[in-house]
């Protein structure tokens, strides 16, 4: 059963925009990651539904820029963005403005015309935008059903696997979603040779990128070739299961058994059974290439599109195997508490990000360490990612809104993940604001255990 505060915000708002788009055009801008892209999918295809006219922008993020391009004559859709923009928001004279997203925002900033479903307005549920978004078409016709399980890739997309509550196992339900327990490296629907040696999320110490070291992990599990290929990672028996889990935790002494094992999820894409992370891997992939068309109609099950995300998310895999080594390589600022990666153009900007929660998930550094990754965005800019290993520790979206009070740029995201975007110019000045905040941060911590 849903949360009865936002099961009202849903029904007020699915309400109000029924009423509100009567007649008129809609601009949906949504986010570039796979939440974001499957939010806009399942928005598309209510909006069909409902012969309403609209058009759709996808953004890296939201800023003053684009919230002025938008014609003022339209409502206004924003999906899996805005909470963070509230104030420019309300500055740019838009008519109608509707929100579903799931980042922190500050409840005193939202504009008379703004309407929005966000969990940090109710009981701070943990539930992907995607999710919100689906849930919201939802009301508005039963028939969206049908979008459940691309509500379910964008929870996987944004790592909320493990935090499913009533609200997601709801949506599961609606999406005829296979569960399986098991070893959570994706694909676990592919041959597990290719599997381990791509595996990004876990990161193995020597055996991701490695084609010896997983021959070596295999050889250990007691798992050959049969009729020339190695099994699929579903098919291993319960004693191969176990091996091979206990292989893997040897290389990776920060790991605990539920770091390593958990529910997979198998979903029915084009026809076919399919593990929800390589899917959601593959939508995330295509946006972070610049290819967010192709992600939509991946979303959609156009097998056109499905030939492209295909061959653009192999071409990322090996991108984001180099992107780690370059990670691991980097000149690092240490601290107590905190580890500052500044890639330059060595690492792409769009990559930063994931490489920075694979940092941040790979029990390298101790929970509750800061990652903050930082790679050029063209020649003006800097993105910057700011991870919590163990998702515990400070709040980045609240230490990253200080350090840039000095600087020209927004902040968006989480608790334990947030980024921002500042000028190259600003590159030496931010890194000595953002070690100077979090050494101050800490000195504030031990004066509190200490009081």
């Amino acid at each position: 059963m849903e949360d009865g505060e936002l099961e009202k915000i849903l029904e007020e708002v699915s309400e109000s925009f029924i009423l509100e788009t009567k007649g008129k055009g809609v601009e949906i801008i949504s986010h570039f990651d796979t939440d974001g892209i499957t939010s806009a999918a399942i928005m598309v295809q209510a909006l069909k539904r409902l012969d309403k006219k609209f058009s759709l922008k996808i953004v890296k993020g939201l800023n003053r820029k684009i919230i002025d391009s938008v014609d003022k004559e339209k409502i206004v859709l924003f999906l899996d963005l805005a909470s963070g923009s509230l104030k420019e928001i309300k500055e740019s004279n838009l008519k109608k403005v509707f929100i579903i997203d799931h980042h922190e925002l500050n409840k005193e900033d939202i504009p008379e015309n703004v309407k929005m479903v966000n969990p940090e307005l109710s009981k701070k549920e943990k539930i992907s935008s995607s999710g919100l978004t689906y849930l919201f078409c939802k009301k508005i016709d039963e028939t969206n059903k049908e979008s459940a399980k691309l509500a379910i890739l964008g929870m996987v997309g944004d790592t909320l696997e493990k935090e499913i509550d009533k609200l997601n196992n709801r949506i599961l339900d609606d999406g005829k979603i296979l569960r399986k327990r098991g070893l959570l490296i994706y694909p676990s629907t592919r041959p597990l040779n290719k599997v381990l040696e791509f595996s990004s999320n876990p990161f193995i110490p020597g055996v991701t990128g490695n084609p010896e070291g997983v021959l070596e992990v295999l050889r250990e599990s007691g798992i050959s070739l049969e009729n020339g290929k190695y099994k699929n990672l579903i098919d291993l028996s319960n004693e191969e299961m176990e091996r091979l889990v206990t292989s893997i935790a040897l290389r990776s002494p920060g790991k605990k058994d539920k770091d390593l094992i958990g529910d997979l999820f198998l979903i029915n894409f084009f026809g076919k059974l399919e593990d929800a992370r390589e899917i959601s891997a593959k939508i995330n992939a295509c946006s972070r290439e610049g290819r967010p068309e192709v992600a939509l109609g991946f979303c959609l099950e156009s097998f056109g599109f499905k030939k492209k995300a295909d061959s653009i998310h192999a071409k990322y895999r090996q991108e984001l195997v180099s992107g780690i080594r370059q990670a691991n390589e980097q000149k690092k600022f240490i601290g107590k508490g905190y580890v500052i990666i500044n890639a330059k153009d060595c690492i792409k900007d769009t990559m930063i990000g994931t490489i920075s929660s694979i940092i941040a998930n790979s029990k390298t550094y101790e929970n509750g360490t800061v990652i903050i990754g930082m790679s050029y965005d063209g020649k003006k800019k800097i993105k910057v990612s700011g991870r919590n290993v163990g998702r515990t520790g400070r709040n980045l979206r609240e230490l990253l809104s200080k350090v840039m009070e000095s600087f020209n740029g927004e902040v968006g995201g989480h608790h334990s993940a947030a980024g921002c975007v500042i000028e190259r110019e600003d590159e030496e000045e931010f890194i000595e604001k953002i070690k100077r905040q979090l050494e101050l941060e800490i000195i504030r911590i031990a004066e509190k255990s200490s009081a």
